[in-house]
């Protein structure tokens, strides 16, 4: 793999925060001409497939990661969050659960570094203080 993991997990952020913009019917063909006309780098056919596999995983389970994310959002349900932050809690949190490859404190600091670029300026706090809430969660509470 020529990229890095950051910037493959830069990649998979702004993919799921477009698909935020699609309804189901268009989000496949959505994604796939996102990798044909926005990404910024030349991917294999490998690390595209990685990238797009990875975006639908954390899509597939979104409803999860959201119920999650909204028993510890105090006061910050998922549907007033900005939408960039919201992505990189879920991506954190999917490879915080799912990912058995990345560290709990790599998923963090990782969401916090991409906050800063992506995000408002309270982005790195909110989004480290919504993570440091998940990492103890119950399996039980995790899937609705």
């Amino acid at each position: 793999m020529s990229i890095s993991r950051h910037e493959l997990r830069e990649q998979t952020f702004k993919m799921l925060f477009g698909a935020e913009f699609h309804d189901e019917e268009d989000k496949r063909e959505a994604l796939n001409n996102y990798m044909d006309v926005t990404v910024d780098m030349e991917l294999s056919p490998e690390e595209r497939e990685e990238i797009l596999e990875r975006v639908l995983a954390v899509d597939s389970k979104r409803t999860e990661l959201d119920a999650a994310i909204n028993n510890v959002a105090k006061g910050w349900k998922t549907s007033r969050m900005g939408k960039a932050e919201l992505n990189l809690i879920r991506l954190a949190l999917y490879e915080m659960k799912y990912d058995e490859a990345v560290p709990v404190k790599v998923a963090i600091n990782e969401a916090v570094e991409l906050g800063k670029e992506y995000g408002d300026d309270d982005a790195p706090s909110f989004i480290n203080g919504i993570l440091a809430r998940l990492i103890d969660v119950d399996p039980e509470e995790f899937s609705e």
